[in-house]
């Protein structure tokens, strides 16, 4: 991960090294810049300007921390910000590293987190201002991000998050096992006003106001004709969603068998998405525990009695088959589910 720290003092600039030292010492890849008569390698001048380097940091840093006072970064960053599920993490911290403060993304980007973990690192004081966090509450924008579920829409979260602040507490529903205890505010349920629910569902409506958080662990497994175009593929796994009331927001990748590694059809459908795909060999689609849909014709054909759902349970490592071969227009698509628990540790 990439993080920028900016200084504009002699003062900052030696705090900014200290910084820099612990993020790099944490697996960061860390710019260093400041005002030109205090650039000295590592630390590098503004480039061309204040402006500039903080316009390029937006577009490829994940964290931008500014040794300074608060009014120079919230100045710096205003022009450049677009929305919460895509700004970089901003911290500041007083160049005496007393205070240390996220100032945007402190969720989903992950500013509060990186603040209590930098401010421990130079003995200063984490000052996070996020109602959830200040009322002791369970955020679920920064639980997802850190755990890499998906929200089913940042409005979604607010409403959750408004309910929870209004009432104290809100259910929880999960569709898989739950590891450990619950945070504060949330309550095993399945109805009620406000709720959290935990699913690879598509539509799930148990609570009046809720926020469905998907873990990314679908696996669509697919053979094709030879030259079956990315739309005929799309449609064919949009219906197969569509029936199976399954959220194409918890796909984690495709796969099929590797004689399929040049199909352009399938490579296309999966670069629409930004899904990885996957091709396994012949051998390493038989070897795959389990019963399946066989097929003499495609052993025949590769190798193997069944492409899709052999590559989906491959690929799932050995998860459950959630939705088995679906056939039509040349297409075969199936879908596994790999093994998950939820857990809340170190809310």
């Amino acid at each position: 991960m990439k993080a920028v720290v900016f200084s504009f003092t002699q003062k900052g600039t030696f705090l900014a090294q200290e910084v820099a030292d612990w993020l790099r010492n944490e697996g960061w890849d860390v710019r260093q810049t400041s005002l030109r008569k205090f650039a000295s390698s590592p630390v590098v001048p503004f480039e061309p300007s204040l402006e500039g380097e903080t316009q390029r940091a937006f577009q490829s840093a994940r964290l931008l921390l500014f040794i300074g006072a608060a009014g120079i970064a919230v100045r710096s960053i205003a022009p450049f910000i677009r929305k919460k599920d895509q700004d970089p993490a901003v911290v500041v911290i007083d160049e005496g590293g007393q205070f240390v403060i996220p100032i945007l993304s402190g969720h989903i980007g992950r500013a509060n987190e990186w603040a209590r973990q930098l401010a421990a690192a130079i003995k200063g004081q984490a000052v996070i201002t996020t109602a959830t966090d200040v009322n002791a509450l369970f955020a679920v924008d920064e639980w997802a991000a850190r755990k890499g579920l998906r929200l089913s829409s940042l409005k979604d979260a607010k409403n959750f998050a408004a309910g929870l602040l209004s009432a104290g507490k809100a259910g929880l529903y999960s569709d898989f096992p739950i590891e450990g205890p619950l945070p504060p505010g949330l309550v095993a349920a399945t109805d009620g006003p406000t709720g959290l629910v935990v699913t690879t569902k598509d539509r799930m409506a148990l609570f009046e106001v809720s926020v469905l958080v998907r873990p990314v662990i679908l696996h669509v497994g697919i053979g094709c004709r030879r030259g079956t175009s990315a739309s005929t593929i799309e449609d064919a796994v949009l219906s197969v969603f569509e029936e199976a009331n399954l959220s194409l927001q918890a796909v984690a990748d495709v796969s099929s068998i590797d004689v399929k590694g040049d199909e352009e059809g399938l490579l296309a459908f999966a670069r629409m998405h930004s899904w990885p795909i996957r091709f396994f060999s012949a051998d390493e689609l038989n070897a795959v525990p389990g019963t399946f849909t066989a097929s003499d014709f495609v052993r025949q054909t590769v190798g193997t009695d069944n492409v899709c759902e052999r590559s989906a349970v491959r690929a799932s490592h050995g998860g459950d088959l959630v939705v088995s071969k679906k056939a039509g227009q040349g297409i075969t698509v199936a879908v596994a589910c790999e093994s998950y628990s939820l857990c809340f540790s170190n809310v």
